[in-house]
């Protein structure tokens, strides 16, 4: 069974950590949209058989930005 608050949980983390916009700026910094460097970050993390640690962070930044672009996009 999925927990159905974990969204809520994941936002209140950010704000707390202040890591808001972190992804998004790293986009900005790469000249691409947050959706399009998703896309590549998903991609590229998948070719690789091995990853470091800073790799598999913003991986999973981008998993999460592509789950927040979907929950907006059904609104």
């Amino acid at each position: 069974m999925v927990k159905k608050d974990w969204i809520q949980k994941v936002e209140k983390s950010i704000d707390k950590k202040g890591t808001e916009d972190v992804f998004s700026d790293k986009a900005k910094r790469a000249k691409m949209t947050t959706s399009a460097f998703a896309a590549k970050i998903i991609k590229e993390y998948k070719a690789k058989k091995t990853h470091t640690k800073p790799e598999t962070k913003t991986y999973r930044q981008a998993v999460l930005a592509r789950t927040f672009s979907k929950m907006s996009k059904k609104k």
